[in-house]
């Protein structure tokens, strides 16, 4: 029995795993290549240089692999790429990169993508990842392992999300979110380290109490961002092997961040 449904349009030039499941008037444009597992709901539409890995899940009426949104664009066949095993909900809306970027918008593995999300051009967003419903990312933007986006959050174009940070519901996002750091709020402001979060992926009560002094370094101790950017150097150098990775984490995150920090 086939697993693509007879009223689906798949075009021939496809490339989708003999296991690939199709639901009803889904459409499958040429440059599309699927992995094994993966199963496609009912009035999907996934279209341009698009790769799909394994065991991921579309609900009906998301949209995948569309033309950015950007009045750049000029037909570049630039491309889109999913991971394995992401949800993908209702509603959501992933496009392709664009030339003057990297070319590519990316979505790692094992990601939780609620309904309506947005994912625009050139979007890099790793694993594990949480975005719940509404949540918007406008291009360029960049987000870390295991972060957290709530519900109608909106976060502007090239910001930078760090790993394990968490964005809070209706949060209006203008600057870079450091790892670990929860945000909130309208303009976004710093609430302290998702300690909830690390303790649920097995952080060490060592390593949560080193990202809580390298938080109160950045933002408790009146420090300037150069100030505090020496103080974790130095708290980095001091700390054990585990500690201390997650600090550079931090101190590197600062260094690469293109809008400023929320502080």
């Amino acid at each position: 029995m086939s697993l693509i449904h007879q009223t689906a349009i798949v075009d021939p030039k496809a490339e989708l795993d003999p296991s690939v499941e199709v639901g009803p008037y889904s459409i499958i444009g040429p440059n599309v290549r699927i992995g094994a597992g993966t199963v496609v709901g009912p009035h999907v539409v996934i279209e341009g240089h698009t790769t799909i890995g394994r065991d991921n899940k579309f609900f009906q009426f998301s949209s995948i692999g569309a033309a950015p949104q950007d009045k750049k664009w000029n037909g570049e066949p630039t491309r889109l790429e999913i991971g394995d095993r992401n949800t993908i909900r209702e509603f959501v809306t992933f496009n392709l990169g664009t030339a003057q970027d990297k070319g590519v918008t990316r979505l790692g593995s094992d990601n939780w993508i609620s309904a309506y999300v947005h994912l625009a051009h050139d979007c890099q967003v790793g694993s594990n990842t949480i975005f719940s419903n509404n949540a918007q990312l406008a291009g360029h933007v960049e987000v870390g392992d295991w972060a957290i986006l709530s519900g109608y959050c909106g976060v502007h174009q090239f910001c930078k999300i760090g790993a394990h940070a968490f964005v809070g519901m209706y949060t209006s996002l203008t600057q870079d979110v450091p790892p670990f750091v929860m945000v909130a709020g309208n303009p976004a402001a710093a609430k302290g380290i998702n300690i909830e979060g690390l303790k649920r992926r097995g952080f060490t009560r060592e390593q949560i109490d080193g990202i809580r002094a390298a938080y109160k370094s950045l933002y408790r101790a009146g420090l300037t961002l150069e100030e505090a950017k020496a103080a974790l150097q130095e708290q980095e150098a001091e700390s054990t092997e585990a500690a201390a990775a997650d600090v550079r984490a931090l101190r590197e995150f600062l260094g690469v961040s293109t809008r400023g920090i929320v502080r």
